[in-house]
């Protein structure tokens, strides 16, 4: 008998999609909300999704595959908004009158905005327990039937434009993570076209998606893998098909339950035992006859006698062994919860180590770029160094020349350019000085300065 399989398909959460939520993500250094929500808000959003999807942060490009679309899905959303809404944005700048109401960029204006700027759908086959033992190429023969889920999906919501499809062959489960954009066709308001998840993904319309999406994937499971299996019933009330078979610690639960009904049916035999045995002595006790010498007390054989003290053992015996499995029944409830919590827990950290990961990430390319701006500074810094230097050899040759003609060979037209110069403010009193004064030498006053405090340190250590 073909094993039934389960089957996820969940849309990212609308949960704090608010202009509150929108400001905190813009506000905060990593660029999103702490708050539950994995819709895609603005361009930090879709940033974070490209490094997670295409899993930047690790070398195992070789289990992801995408299959629709390019390696950078932020380039491949702004695609479709170019080919999706270019048109209608030329369109209604052609009708405002006044510049400041024409949009520049539509891509930017719904960031900004309150609108997600694109949707994320994933989509599961077959849990944990069932894709655990399979091997690699049995695992990448999805590929062929997310391949036709896309198709699938273009039929049924032919107003979610794709832009990217990558699967994932990391995890337990190979799954597909779907990046698109939502359109609404013929708007009153503004542009013509406009992203509009809200009125393309309702709860009915969500409900019938999933359900075609649903029985179209076990068809294209049962053809490639030349099958007969059925999918398990949908969850009710929820966005995707989760059971209990996902859970880590599954396996060991099962081993424990299978424990705790062998010792159940050990119980049962027992208690269909105990309740003949318990009409053999009733029969007994019914048979029973008063002595001859004494009508209060009853004649039993051997053998009668025999039976009752069975009888008693067995009653003891299943007194036991019920009460072991009321025992193992509640350690199996408790294991059953410690291991869904922890289970939970695990999932939450594997999320937060993640976001850690892309936020390392991001400061590595921070610090690159700082390195990078550092060096460049430094280069520069060298050859300010280098022609002040030059500089400085220019100051000194030009005062050298002044001192000499004025105050050795008293040449009347250098005091006239070193007054002409002084009174102009290009001389500075030293300058003036130095050229005038022959008691004074040519020094660089930095280096005078330096000098000095060098004299002045080795003074100090006698």
């Amino acid at each position: 008998m073909e094993q039934e399989l389960a089957y996820s398909f969940h849309l990212g959460s609308d949960r704090n999609k608010s202009k509150l939520a929108k400001k905190v993500a813009k506000e905060n250094v990593s660029g999103t909300t702490s708050l539950s929500n994995n819709a895609i808000q603005n361009a930090k959003n879709l940033s974070d999704v490209n490094k997670h999807n295409l899993r930047d942060y690790d070398n195992q490009t070789e289990l992801i595959r995408t299959i629709y679309g390019s390696s950078d899905i932020v380039n491949d959303v702004k695609q479709v908004y170019l080919e999706e809404f270019e048109q209608a944005r030329l369109e209604y700048n052609n009708k405002q009158t006044r510049e400041d109401r024409k949009i520049k960029d539509y891509f930017k204006k719904v960031c900004e905005s309150q609108n997600d700027i694109a949707c994320e759908i994933i989509i599961e086959l077959g849990d944990m327990d069932f894709w655990n033992d399979k091997s690699e190429k049995y695992r990448f023969k999805m590929v062929d039937v997310y391949n036709e889920q896309i198709k699938d999906l273009i039929k049924i919501v032919p107003d979610f434009k794709i832009a990217n499809a990558t699967i994932h062959f990391d995890e337990t489960s190979p799954h597909m993570h779907i990046v698109g954009v939502p359109v609404t066709q013929n708007c009153t308001r503004g542009m013509k076209k406009q992203v509009g998840k809200s009125k393309l993904f309702t709860k009915t319309t969500l409900t019938e998606i999933q359900d075609k999406m649903r029985n179209a994937c076990i068809k294209s499971y049962n053809k490639f893998y030349e099958v007969n299996t059925r999918l398990k019933q949908k969850q009710k009330g929820r966005n995707q098909d989760i059971n209990i078979n996902e859970m880590g610690n599954y396996r060991e639960i099962k081993k424990q339950l299978a424990k705790k009904e062998q010792k159940l049916e050990k119980a049962n035999t027992q208690t269909k035992k105990l309740d003949n045995t318990t009409k053999d002595i009733k029969t007994i006790l019914d048979n029973l006859k008063p002595t001859k010498l004494n009508k209060n007390n009853m004649v039993i054989s051997n053998e009668d006698v025999q039976k009752i003290k069975n009888y008693t053992k067995d009653v003891k015996d299943i007194t036991q062994t019920v009460r072991s499995v009321n025992d193992l029944n509640m350690a199996i409830k408790d294991f059953e919860h410690s291991a869904f919590e922890i289970e939970k827990e695990n999932r939450s950290l594997k999320y937060q180590l993640e976001q850690k990961d892309d936020e390392i990430g991001n400061l590595k390319s921070k610090l690159s770029v700082k390195d990078k701006i550092i060096d460049k500074l430094q280069t520069e810094k060298e050859k300010l160094k280098q022609e002040l230097q030059k500089f400085k050899g220019f100051w000194y040759n030009i005062m050298s020349q002044f001192h000499k003609r004025i105050c050795y060979d008293k040449d009347n037209n250098y005091k006239i350019v070193s007054d002409d110069l002084y009174k102009n403010g290009i001389f500075d009193n030293n300058d003036n000085e130095i050229a005038n004064n022959i008691t004074r030498k040519v020094t660089i006053p930095d280096e005078n300065k330096q000098n000095k405090n060098k004299k002045k340190n080795n003074d100090t250590r006698f």
